[in-house]
């Protein structure tokens, strides 16, 4: 029996919100796609063609009208909410274009804190492995309002890859950032995902970075269709 090679599916999912009035503004409509497990794919579209929400569907943080989204074989729609902050904890790791870094804290508390809530072993040394890996080493001490946009966007990598996600969510990962270190955390994101194996979903407007994805599927009125590269 041959095991299935998909990392996640996502069949017939919809997502409308409501305007003013009783208009219903329809911005997931009827989306399906499937993706195996090591596959990097990225998800383009104009500025409010969905591709904010549906990376909020895919990780969990909101919930569609219908459909359903399988992660590892299970439905992220059909856990209570408990269960899907534990499920999201473990197996999805996120990198916003804004940080989110914790202020209060420095580098290495940052990357460290999901494997704390977690309460996972070795958290001492799989925090210093990541800040390895993203060159921080030295700022390790620092706090975000100390860091310079490339190294904040870094340590939210570390913070993303340290529990080691089934899914990795990167929205618009160089958005903020200017044209050299947006290339060079780019180059950090993709070399660290092809060294650890994983599966990871970019979204974003940027095309160069698309590009660099095996896969591109665009956002379009709603409607996800696959794109070829050029």
């Amino acid at each position: 029996m041959t095991s299935n090679p998909n990392i996640l599916e996502v069949k017939n999912l919809s997502k409308s919100y409501a305007c003013a009035g009783s208009t219903l503004l329809s911005v997931i409509d009827d989306a399906d796609f499937e993706i195996h497990k090591g596959q990097t794919v990225a998800i383009t579209g104009q500025s409010g063609s969905g591709k904010t929400t549906l990376m909020a569907l895919l990780a969990g943080l909101d919930t569609p009208d219908s459909g359903s989204i399988l992660l590892k074989g299970k439905d992220l729609n059909q856990m209570n909410e408990d269960l899907l902050a534990k499920f999201r904890a473990q197996n999805i790791g996120i990198i916003f274009q804004q940080f989110h870094l914790m202020p209060h804290l420095s580098a290495e508390e940052n990357i460290r804190l999901p494997l704390e809530i977690l309460k996972a072993k070795d958290v001492d040394s799989r925090t210093s492995r990541v800040l390895q890996q993203v060159g921080l080493e030295s700022r390790k001490d620092h706090l975000p309002g100390q860091l310079s946009g490339g190294e904040c966007q870094r340590v939210a990598i570390a913070r993303a890859l340290v529990v080691k996600p089934a899914l990795l969510l990167a929205d618009e990962p160089t958005g903020n950032l200017d044209t050299r270190t947006g290339e060079q955390v780019a180059d950090l994101l993709f070399d660290l995902v092809t060294a650890e194996g994983m599966t990871l979903i970019v979204v974003t407007h940027n095309m160069e970075l698309a590009r660099r994805c095996q896969r591109v599927l665009k956002l379009d009125l709603g409607k996800l269709g696959q794109q070829e590269k050029v």
